[in-house]
């Protein structure tokens, strides 16, 4: 579980998003980012035991900064308002499909994938899809993963509205193949952020996602 006092203090930046308020509770700051960092680093030890590609890494190589760059933004707050963890091999740079945590009270959520992916690996991806169809459809139709997750996530910003080049219209697989980021997420109550289960519900849908992830890797390696 996390911490009271770590979503007290998420709950309290984004209405103090400013470097003042920001370093006058800098020590609130690193006690809520310790928090979440022992967490994470739990939640690495124990889905390593099963998937060997994340194995040994540190929570440090996987944890977002809360630092914006706000270079291109019209939004120029200072910071973010949320604690997130990507897990893969490799760390959160790494071009490997993941799982992640995201901490923001009223929006968090746990889950993971592949998320916008550069051109090649988006190919390679692609053609695994088309090909090994079966595979892919018996993944994410599963019954555990259906109740879990009920299936991969699309808006506008993850789906193309037309079949990409190469691949006709009536592929069995279109709906999957329009995707441009292939991830399945598992929102989380803030209840569930304090609860002593919080880690056994994220194992769970780590555990449920890490066969699509294996595909995604093998498609990429």
């Amino acid at each position: 579980m996390l911490q009271k006092n770590t979503l007290k203090f998420l709950r309290e930046l984004p209405k103090n998003n400013n470097k003042p308020w920001f370093e006058s509770h800098r020590k609130a700051y690193e006690a809520a980012r310790e928090d979440f960092e022992v967490f994470v680093q739990g939640l690495i030890d124990k889905i390593g035991k099963k998937d060997e590609t994340i194995r040994g890494l540190k929570a440090k190589e996987c944890i977002f900064r809360i630092n914006r760059d706000v270079r291109f933004s019209k939004d120029k707050s200072p910071y973010k308002n949320n604690f997130g963890a990507y897990i893969n091999k490799g760390g959160k740079k790494s071009i490997y499909a993941g799982y992640y945590f995201h901490c923001q009270p009223g929006q968090s959520f746990t889950g993971g994938g592949l998320w916008q992916p550069q051109a090649p690996e988006t190919k390679k991806l692609r053609q695994e899809i088309d090909y090994s169809w079966d595979e892919f459809k018996k993944i994410v139709g599963s019954k555990k993963f259906k109740s879990v997750y009920g299936d991969l996530s699309r808006n506008e910003e993850s789906s193309l509205s037309t079949m990409p080049k190469g691949y006709e219209k009536d592929n069995p697989a279109a709906n999957y193949l329009k995707l441009r980021s292939w991830i399945a997420l598992r929102n989380l109550k803030d209840a569930d952020l304090t609860s002593k289960d919080l880690q056994k519900i994220i194992i769970e849908a780590f555990e449920t996602l890490h066969p699509m992830l294996h595909f995604i890797n093998q498609a990429l390696d």
